[in-house]
């Protein structure tokens, strides 16, 4: 069974099914956010020739002014886009920070710090994560700390008190 051989004879029909699912964020298919239009299956679709034009007795001016309120309505659904996945985003933020329980710290308690992957103390898989202890030295707004080391020597820089845990003796 050779079906992953003829993946390019199935894209079109992938492609289909994903700009024509609605999406959750937005509320909207991507073919209408992109093209203004809604899907149809080509049985339905309608090819606004000169012939047809004539058969439904539409003059050029009638039909351009048509085409532009299709257009207009564009930029409106857009717009109801961008506010449903406003809206969307606030729900997920709303309900992620439902869970979060900042941690509070406080000057003189004891604190181990993150050791990201592009600083110089990361040096490989099996090194420890977390480095210190330090002490607070003084908690600013917004989360962010100066610490000192354990011989007082305090750093100039601030860190953001998610990369700090609490150090436990």
């Amino acid at each position: 069974m050779d079906n992953h051989r003829q993946w390019h004879e199935k894209l079109s029909f992938t492609l289909l099914g994903y700009r024509t699912t609605m999406r959750t964020p937005t509320g909207e298919m991507l073919q209408m956010l992109l093209y203004g239009t809604e899907v149809m299956i080509p049985v339905e679709v309608e090819i606004p020739s000169l012939r047809v034009i004539q058969e439904a007795k539409l003059d050029d001016a009638e039909w351009i002014r048509g085409r532009q309120e299709k257009l207009m309505l564009i930029d409106e659904k857009r717009m109801d886009a961008v506010c449903h996945d406003q809206l969307y985003q606030n729900r997920m933020s709303n309900a992620f920070n439902k869970k979060v329980k900042p941690w509070q710290f406080t000057p003189g308690q004891l604190v181990l710090k993150k050791i990201f992957p592009h600083q110089e103390e990361a040096k490989g898989k099996y090194a420890p994560n977390w480095q210190g202890p330090y002490v607070v030295y003084r908690v600013l707004s917004g989360g962010a700390l100066i610490l000192a080391e354990m011989d007082k020597r305090v750093s100039t820089k601030p860190i953001n008190s998610d990369a700090i845990k609490r150090y436990y003796i």
